[in-house]
């Protein structure tokens, strides 16, 4: 097949295959615009006939639509990884652009995680999580819950399952954007605090060599020590380092505040001009910027030894769907 039709149809199945049950065209037009890929709905079903003779998916039924095939599920794994490099980068960079929240109206879309797990376990991982959030460890403070059949960030929750959203931290790049300042996100990393303070990177993975999401790697590689930090301020926590033009250092600041404000504190250090932050040089006419790990209270959870599946960057979602973490807690509070 032709290489733009191949990717056309290998996006489709990725997103067929992220929703975790049959579906039909229309939901997986919602998920892919969510992912930011914009194709019209007839695209759509155009490639899903493709994809039906081809076997790499199997149409279930008129109401529940298709399914991804075993012969599609292989496809998805032998995929040219070397087209998947970057991809990570552009989704940073398409979702962001995307993103539509005001700060000043508290209302718009924000980019989301999303983490499933058993429903009766989600009392248990909101304790997990109430030190993280305590000690300002995630992005914000503000987290969102969706139950089975219900979708957020783009992602439908499987039965007998309930998702936790968290910010993602690329959502500091969109508001930026939204004031005019350009972002750069260079690396996703490990972060080394001691006494509550960041001392330096431990690992660094760059965004634009990648295929995988960085801090989800490192979770599912059981290499954070969020909950550690948690408790102790000592211990190794995700987070993210990005640049930007250094004429723009002040209104960062001023954001930075604002943001606050909002519950989407998120911004651990800023640097100076053309100087290392935390040992990491910029380039000329920029500065660096640390920004948390939306991530770090569902590796608390993973690290606490929950089954927890991790959809990084899943989508754009509603801000206004997103509470203060004290009050989601108070509603499902631990028997």
């Amino acid at each position: 097949m032709a290489r733009h039709s191949k990717q056309i149809k290998l996006m489709i199945l990725k997103a067929l295959q992220e929703m975790g049950e049959p579906a039909g065209a229309a939901r997986i037009h919602d998920r892919l615009a969510a992912n930011g890929t914009m194709l019209q709905p007839r695209t759509v079903r155009y490639y899903l006939l493709q994809l039906d003779r081809e076997g790499l998916t199997r149409f279930v039924g008129r109401r529940t639509g298709r399914e991804v095939s075993e012969r599609g599920r292989e496809e998805l794994a032998r995929a040219n990884v070397i087209e998947k490099v970057g991809f990570v980068a552009a989704k940073i960079d398409s979702l962001g652009y995307r993103m539509t929240l005001s700060l000043g109206s508290g209302q718009g879309t924000i980019i989301a995680n999303v983490a499933t797990i058993r429903e009766n376990y989600l009392a248990r991982a909101l304790e997990d999580m109430k030190p993280v959030f305590a000690r300002k460890l995630g992005m914000g403070s503000r987290i969102a819950i969706a139950r089975e059949t219900e979708t957020i960030g783009g992602y439908t929750v499987p039965r007998g399952q309930v998702a936790i959203a968290t910010v993602c931290s690329v959502t500091v790049n969109g508001i930026l954007l939204d004031e005019g300042i350009p972002v750069t996100s260079r690396f996703g990393g490990l972060l080394e605090l001691c006494d509550g303070k960041p001392v330096r990177f431990v690992e660094l993975i760059e965004y634009r060599g990648t295929t995988l999401d960085p801090l989800e790697t490192f979770i599912q590689a059981g290499m954070t020590r969020v909950r550690e930090c948690s408790r102790t301020g000592t211990g190794v926590i995700g987070a993210s380092f990005r640049e930007v033009p250094s004429v723009a250092l002040a209104d960062v600041t001023r954001l930075q505040k604002r943001m606050a404000a909002c519950g989407l504190g998120g911004i651990l250090g800023v640097g100076y001009p053309n100087q290392p932050l935390f040992d990491i040089p910029v380039s000329e006419g920029r500065t660096g910027i640390v920004v948390v790990g939306g991530l770090n209270p569902i590796a608390a959870i993973h690290e606490a030894g929950a089954p927890v599946e991790i959809q990084s960057l899943a989508g754009l979602e509603e801000f206004g769907h997103f509470q203060p973490f004290d009050l989601v807690r108070d509603r499902f509070p631990r028997n």
